[in-house]
């Protein structure tokens, strides 16, 4: 790489840096890059860190010794989340989202890249500290969710299959009830996208009872996985506690109210925000 000023190296540097969430990234890849003394990459690095820390973009963790380095952890503070989910919250509350049945239309909201990013952050920064090694998701509206999210984290995504797929070769398929309807459904996931003993990360777009997560759940049993947490972007509130598959999750959007004949919509900050 050609020689760069040091304004176009922290440029740079930052660049690098967000590309590479959870990397631990020694000095030297740095000082190579750029033909700079490790003393002045160190510098480069305080001046990131203060910025990244000031504007709530995350942590810069530096890592003394022969095998240390630095590697930056995406976060975002709760106020700045709680503000992004207020927004999102209004836009939910359009009147025009509902569909006959009593559904509700989120597809465009699932189909914004930036949006998704800010969402992924918010539900990785939830789960920060955890030792997790894989994010996975249903094969549905939930996907883009799943991608922002294993972004931030640095991880890859496993996605569980309603079919069985015949490039996917081998696979564990289990049948489970859906906790809205009490119908039953079948899920599937090759045996060779989920390492035994893993611990996963699952992710949604909505919830209502649970009964998809909670036969992703089951079908982590399978591969004797371990779930480190669940994380959703949106939970219905028109479900009883008792009626509820699942009860240990996280979730940024709760809402309390859909009333098709009315045309009224209410969303609120979900749990997340109440610890």
């Amino acid at each position: 790489m050609k020689k760069l000023k040091r304004s176009q190296r922290l440029v740079d540097m930052t660049q690098f840096l967000l590309e590479k969430p959870h990397d631990l990234l020694p000095l030297s890849t740095f000082a190579d890059r750029y033909g700079a003394a490790k003393s002045s990459i160190s510098e480069d690095l305080a001046i990131i860190k203060e910025v990244f820390e000031g504007e709530g973009m995350g942590e810069l963790q530096t890592l003394a010794g022969a095998a240390g380095g630095v590697r930056y952890i995406p976060r975002i503070p709760k106020e700045m989340a709680l503000s992004f989910v207020h927004k999102l919250c209004g836009q939910l509350e359009h009147s025009d989202r509902i569909l006959p049945g009593g559904y509700l239309y989120m597809s465009d909201l699932l189909g914004l890249p930036s949006l998704m990013e800010q969402a992924g952050k918010i539900i990785a920064t939830a789960f920060y500290g955890l030792e997790i090694d894989v994010v996975m998701t249903v094969e549905t509206k939930g996907i883009p969710l799943a991608y922002a999210t294993a972004a931030q984290l640095g991880l890859p995504v496993v996605l569980v299959r309603r079919d069985h797929q015949v490039t996917e070769g081998s696979a564990v398929s289990i049948n489970y009830v859906s906790g809205s309807h009490k119908s039953i459904h079948t899920m599937s996931l090759s045996r060779r996208a989920l390492k035994e003993k893993s611990r996963v990360l699952i992710v949604d777009d909505f919830m209502k009872a649970g009964g998809t997560v909670r036969g992703m759940v089951d079908l982590l049993g399978e591969f004797n996985a371990e779930v480190a947490g669940v994380g959703v972007l949106v939970e219905s509130g028109a479900v009883e506690s008792e009626e509820r598959l699942l009860h240990d999750y996280v979730s940024l959007v709760k809402l309390s109210e859909v009333d098709s004949k009315e045309r009224r919509i209410s969303a609120h900050p979900g749990n997340y925000f109440s610890t």
